[in-house]
């Protein structure tokens, strides 16, 4: 079991639990890039990482922002805000949406008896 991380002593890019630096989603913020945090199931907050680009593009779509950080460095910047759950490689619940023609149903005539 390993020992709490303060953010103090967290690096970003040092060896934690999950054996290297993650891929984790990020957007801009007023003073630079701000870790995306995402709900679960049941709705409470959660960090989100991927282990590769490959796997965060397929979630996110390749226009999402990404940092490298380890779990104990995302760890630590949840932790101030309550959050304790880190998913790895999440599944989505849903296909991300294909882009494609839009086909409109063909008009419905009503029966008038």
């Amino acid at each position: 079991m390993s020992a709490p991380v303060s953010p103090e002593s967290a690096e970003p890019l040092e060896r934690g639990p999950a054996g290297h630096a993650l891929f984790v989603p990020v957007r801009p913020g007023p003073t630079g890039c701000t870790t995306r945090f995402f709900r679960n199931a049941l709705g409470g907050r959660t960090a989100v990482a991927f282990t590769s680009e490959r796997t965060l593009v397929m979630a996110l779509g390749p226009a999402q922002r990404w940092t490298r950080l380890s779990e104990p460095a995302l760890r630590a910047l949840a932790a101030p805000l309550g959050i304790t759950e880190v998913r790895v490689d999440p599944r989505l619940s849903a296909p991300a949406p294909h882009p494609g023609p839009v086909v409109p149903e063909p008009p419905r005539r009503l029966l008038v008896g």
